[in-house]
């Protein structure tokens, strides 16, 4: 019995890393997407951080959640910070070059235009801040 209940724990475990993994994996695919894009929202750098919001007017958590964080970080932080927002009903072709499957989703961009970060779903203000002191 013990070596039966040992084994499901290690399948739980190598379950759980595997899912890790895979989340960690597909977020640099991300990252990666958007650093090479960059040039979709920019003609030249604005050298200084980027935050890169997707959203849609349908969006409930974007307009209560998100569009607050956000306004929130970007009156702390004032000139020091871009905020781009993008419809992605408005603009399907820079959601699908950037890899965006769902609203909202966040990406933070260093002051040279690497892609840095990527939230999909909602990321609270704190997280936001936390995020833009790495830079």
């Amino acid at each position: 019995m013990n070596s039966e209940v040992l084994l499901r724990f290690g399948l739980a475990i190598a379950i759980i890393g595997l899912g890790i993994f895979a989340y960690w994996f597909i977020n640099q695919r991300w990252l990666v997407r958007a650093s090479h894009n960059i040039f979709t929202l920019f003609k030249k750098l604005p050298n200084k951080p980027v935050l890169v919001y997707f959203t849609t007017p349908e969006c409930a958590p974007c307009k209560t959640v998100q569009r607050p964080a956000i306004d929130r970080v970007s009156n702390l932080l004032g000139e020091k910070l871009q905020v781009i927002e993008v419809d992605a009903t408005e603009r399907p072709d820079l959601a699908k070059v950037w890899g965006v499957m769902s609203v909202p989703t966040t990406f933070l961009l260093d002051a040279h235009g690497e892609a840095r970060f990527v939230n999909n779903g909602v990321a609270r203000a704190e997280k936001l801040l936390e995020q833009i002191q790495t830079l």
